[in-house]
C-alpha cells in the first residue's frame, strides 16, 4: 500500500513535476519534425502525474488533474478523428497533412499537430487508468486496521 507524505519524495514531486510536464509539452510541439511527438510526450506527463500520485495518493492526483483519465482518452480519440476531417474538406487523400499560419502569434497549426495532441491525451489517460485502478485495487486489498484480530 502507498502511504503518501514521504518527505524525500514529497520534495522531489513538487519539484520536478512542472518540469517533467514542461518537457512533455516540449516532445509534443518538436515530434513532428525531430525525435519526439504524441507518444513519449504523453509517457512523459504520464510519469510526472504517476511521480505526484505515489508523493500524494490518489485524491490529490485527481485533484490536481481537474479531469477523469478516462475522459482524456476520449477526448484524444475525438482529436485523432478530428485531425482528419481538414483534408477531406479541401478534397485532399485522407490523413493528407493541412497546414495553417496563426499570424498574430506567427505558429504553424496542423493537422498532424493535432493528431499528436490527440496521441498524447490518449496515452497520458491511459496510463492514469492503469495506474489509479492498480492503486485503487492494492487499497481495496489492504485489511483495515481495525477489523485486524491479532492471534496470540
Amino acid at each position: 500500500m502507498i502511504k503518501p507524505g514521504t518527505l524525500i519524495l514529497t520534495v522531489a514531486a513538487r519539484l520536478l513535476m512542472p518540469l517533467q510536464l514542461l518537457f512533455s509539452v516540449f516532445l509534443l510541439l518538436r515530434g513532428h519534425d525531430e525525435p519526439g511527438g504524441g507518444f513519449i510526450a504523453g509517457l512523459v506527463a504520464a510519469g510526472a502525474f504517476a511521480l505526484y500520485l505515489f508523493a500524494f495518493g490518489r485524491r490529490a492526483m485527481h485533484a490536481i488533474l481537474k479531469v477523469s483519465p478516462r475522459d482524456l482518452v476520449g477526448m484524444g480519440l475525438l482529436l485523432g478523428v478530428l485531425s482528419t476531417l481538414p483534408a477531406w474538406w479541401v478534397g485532399d487523400p485522407f490523413f493528407t497533412a493541412q497546414w495553417w499560419t496563426i499570424p498574430i502569434i506567427d505558429f504553424k497549426a496542423s493537422t498532424p499537430l493535432i493528431f499528436d495532441i490527440g496521441v498524447y491525451l490518449v496515452v497520458l489517460g491511459s496510463v492514469l487508468t492503469a495506474i489509479s485502478a492498480l492503486i485503487k485495487t492494492d487499497q481495496e486489498d489492504q485489511p483495515d486496521p481495525e477489523e485486524a484480530t491479532w492471534n496470540h
